[in-house]
């Protein structure tokens, strides 16, 4: 028979409507706490088969349900190895590497190997380690502990049986590093020299090659080094990117057997086969070589001449381009003549910037200080270096822009002359023509580090004159008060610090007032620290923050727990009213507040009060709104609703009353 079609003969939409949303609410708000079994104290031997087998079971269950979590697996074979069980434990490892994924991962081999080294079965070990490096040769590791294994039993033999099995792998170069080392430790200078030949056939480069040579020239074979050397070159040098540190390097042996010709040669050469633009440093080695062997006036002529005409040129072009003037000094520097450098430094900084402005000034004040620096520490001439330094602060022009680094220089090289009253005068002049942060904060530390604390002490009078907004001097000035132990000075620094009118960072310096107050143990002036700040802000953090440490100002006395306890949780009424009250819209920040409120009383363990909190927690609603965009149509975003206790009363009460107005208005219609 055709089977009949169910209709549906009510179609009107049902009273209540219930979505798959509410269904999930409400399981998860009547889903029971989590059970903790208790602990269990194991007596007599049943008791531990019951408790093997329970424990196994669980296990069995973990596996069946995730076979290829690794750590379920770990876990397991451990727990076996634990009880003293290791055929069981053996019976896991092996079941684990059944399993496609497990198999290729290494670590679980590493930890079935460290199960057996442990418990001393060698033998097993070492079938292990043949399965797993036979499974995975590519892993450098399994290789490294295999080798380790046996050098550690004493089978040499054996070690170097697998390191010939690895290499047949050809692996990276440390493999074949640690394999020459291997047989350096004993002694084996032929077989490190087969195995290197080895190496720069499996690995043909440069950076192989110059460990080849070095290995030789370690062991006195300076005609075999040379030989590597100049394999090395007929295979390399044409086309490897490389060929300029093989060269220096052959050059540089060459050099060490006293052997200049060859090296000039090698460096002439080098120089014709390499291209300009990657033979910078083959040509300052070449010309550190020839500063050392060959003739000074000839090679400056030879070598730096056509670099100091192209830089003529360049400068010539443009002379305020500072990067090239920097250049040719650097070039200067290299030749090491003094009058050359300082000629060419004076002609640098001949070529004022055209305008004054800051950013023409701040690659060009950098020739001033490389000239002032090359002054002191490479010509060591100091009346130079303190002319530079005033000839520099002369040029500046102060009244538009300063360079606090130019000061500071100045003032530390004083110093470095045991000229203390010079380097105050510059400082003091630097403040009183361009003050900057840096002058200040490095004028402090210095007198600071001289015990002058009453300059200190002028110093940030000046700096807080100049900036009573930064609310870092007013803090340091604070802390440097506190570490004299001038209570009352830096307390009476931080209360004009809060009353200025304007500051950068206020939360930075109310903390630190806060935390002084606290640290000093003056448990009222920090509570009435906290309603000052109250009365300017009534910030969420501030809250919370004034509320933390009502709840952490008490001692062991269980009656001052008590009242702690309760200044807290009324500094919690008191924002949650003011949210309510005068901030109704900050849901958001009433939630979070409450979610402290509730995580404090957990913290106080039985002295806490849960469950009024708990009553007072919002739910959380996600809904959609409307954003408005300038083209297109609107887009709609969801966000979180807080739904207070009150706020549902309230709904329950108008909901009521339009029941009863719909009511007598049907009464009223029928009559």
């Amino acid at each position: 028979m055709a089977s009949v079609a169910m209709r549906v003969k009510n179609k009107t939409p049902a009273p209540i409507h219930i979505t798959a949303e509410q269904i999930l609410r409400e399981a998860r708000e009547r889903q029971e706490s989590e059970i903790t079994l208790p602990k269990q104290k194991i007596t007599d031997p049943t008791e531990v088969t019951d408790y093997r087998l329970r424990k196994r079971k669980e296990f069995e269950g973990l596996i069946s349900r995730t076979s290829w979590n690794k750590s379920v697996w770990v876990k397991y074979a451990e727990w076996e190895e634990s009880q003293k069980d290791l055929k069981r434990a053996r019976s896991i490892w092996e079941r684990a590497l059944r399993v496609d994924v497990l198999n290729r991962d290494h670590t679980i081999w590493l930890k079935y190997v460290d199960m057996e080294m442990k418990n001393k079965f060698v033998n097993h070990a070492r079938n292990l380690w043949d399965r797993a490096v036979i499974h995975l040769p590519r892993v450098d590791q399994l290789w490294y502990k295999y080798i380790h294994m046996e050098e550690m039993v004493g089978n040499v033999a054996v070690a170097r049986q697998i390191f010939e099995r690895w290499m047949g792998w050809m692996p990276d170069q440390q493999g074949w590093l640690s394999y020459i080392k291997f047989e350096l430790r004993y002694n084996e200078i032929e077989r490190a020299r087969e195995i290197f030949e080895r190496f720069v056939e499996c690995h043909p480069e440069v950076s192989v090659w110059i460990r080849f040579s070095k290995f030789e020239m370690k062991n006195g074979e300076t005609g075999r080094a040379r030989n590597c050397f100049e394999r090395a070159v007929d295979k390399l040098a044409d086309d490897d990117e490389e060929a300029e540190q093989l060269f220096m390097a052959f050059a540089e042996f060459e050099d060490k057997c006293k052997e200049t010709d060859r090296a000039r040669c090698i460096y002439k050469f080098a120089l014709d086969q390499i291209p300009k633009g990657r033979a910078e440093d083959l040509y300052s080695k070449f010309v550190a070589f020839e500063k050392r062997y060959g003739d000074r006036e000839s090679i400056e002529d030879a070598i730096v001449g056509k670099r100091r005409f192209q830089y003529e040129d360049q400068v010539k072009m443009n002379p305020r381009n500072y990067d090239t003037w920097f250049d040719y000094i650097r070039l200067e520097e290299s030749v090491g003549n003094k009058e050359r450098i300082r000629e060419v430094y004076e002609r640098a900084i001949a070529h004022v910037p055209p305008a004054e402005e800051k950013r023409y000034w701040q690659r060009y004040i950098y020739l001033w200080i490389n000239y002032a620096l090359y002054e002191e520490i490479d010509a060591q001439d100091m009346e130079r270096t303190r002319h530079v330094y005033r000839e520099c602060l002369k040029l500046i022009p102060h009244h538009k822009f300063s360079f606090a680094k130019i000061w500071l220089l100045a003032a530390l090289f004083e110093i470095r002359q045991l000229r203390l009253k010079e380097a105050r005068l510059l400082l003091g002049e630097a403040i009183g023509r361009a003050p900057k942060d840096k002058i200040f904060k490095k004028y402090i530390e210095i007198e600071l580090q001289f015990g002058n604390i009453d300059r200190c002490r002028k110093l940030y009078e000046k700096y807080l004159e100049w900036s009573p907004e930064n609310c870092h001097a007013w803090s340091k000035f604070a802390g440097l008060e506190r570490s004299l132990y001038e209570t009352e000075r830096a307390r009476a620094v931080f209360e004009l610090a809060i009353n200025q009118p304007a500051l950068d960072i206020p939360e930075l310096l109310w903390k630190a007032y806060i935390d002084f107050e606290i640290s000093e143990g003056e448990f009222e002036r920090t509570r009435a620290l906290y309603e000052r700040l109250l009365n300017r802000t009534k910030h969420l953090k501030v809250w919370i923050s004034y509320a933390k440490f009502e709840a952490l100002a008490m001692d062991s006395d269980v009656e001052q727990k008590k009242k702690c306890l309760q200044n807290a949780r009324n500094v919690f009424e008191r924002a949650i009213s003011y949210l309510r009250i005068s901030a109704p819209e900050l849901k958001t920040e009433r939630g979070i507040l409450l979610e402290e409120w509730l995580n404090m009383e957990n913290s106080f363990g039985e002295f806490g009060d849960v469950n009024s909190v708990h009553a007072k927690l919002p739910k959380k609603l996600r809904k959609r709104r409307q954003i408005e965009t300038e083209n297109g149509p609107a887009v709609y975003e969801e966000y979180i609703d807080y739904l207070f206790p009150e706020e549902m009363q309230a709904n329950n009460l108008n909901i009521l009353v339009s029941a009863y107005k719909w009511k007598k208005q049907r009464v009223a219609s029928e009559d």
